[in-house]
């Protein structure tokens, strides 16, 4: 058991270590983090959907800039589009791939973020999301795992994690949306994190 342990860090870690070794990635977080500012110093909030695990992590975003993170500072706007009760309802009169599409429509407006997590880049909901969002004029942002799948390249910024397991790209996901977090921070409350 050890041995798959030890075998499973490493790998965790490689990952990550494949990631940040891409400077390209490094150039992009620093380009999201200062759009959701930007957008956020102007009156915009970020949405943020996504399925199953990935649905986990948006609501962690969220609640982060809604709460509290590492500093004391004003909440900031973002919304999960996961609360069950919309999910269950949509899903229902409408199918399931149009669940964040509507949310989208009945908060989204021009200037917000969408951040939209999949895996695969095959979610058809989290693709409708992204469709609904550039129709409407926000910035798109895509979590990508994997080759990108079909959402490569259909959203303003993206990020695309290696690994070749669903828990693996998990793992890197919520690194970036940590130090989102964390970027938004100290751009819009330099005062916080001083020098």
């Amino acid at each position: 058991m050890i041995k798959s342990i030890k075998k499973s860090y490493k790998e965790s870690a490689d990952n990550i270590n494949e990631f940040i070794t891409d400077q390209e990635n490094i150039k992009i977080t620093e380009e999201i983090a200062e759009v959701c500012s930007n957008a956020l110093e102007q009156g915009n909030k970020i949405l943020i959907c996504g399925n199953g695990g990935s649905s986990a992590d948006a609501m962690h975003f969220a609640e982060e800039l809604t709460g509290k993170f590492r500093k004391e500072r004003p909440a900031l706007p973002a919304i999960s589009l996961t609360d069950p009760s919309h999910i269950t309802c949509v899903g229902n009169d409408y199918g399931f791939e149009e669940i964040f599409a509507r949310g989208i429509e009945a908060y989204g407006k021009r200037g917000d973020i969408l951040i939209a997590i999949s895996t695969s880049g095959n979610s058809k909901n989290v693709i409708k999301a992204v469709e609904k969002a550039s129709q409407l004029k926000l910035v798109t942002i895509g979590l990508l795992g994997k080759n990108g799948g079909s959402l490569k390249n259909r959203s303003d910024f993206e990020l695309i994690a290696p690994g070749r397991t669903t828990d693996r790209i998990q793992e890197i996901h919520i690194v970036v949306l940590h130090i989102l977090i964390e970027s938004i921070e100290r751009i819009l409350f330099p005062q916080n994190y001083g020098k």
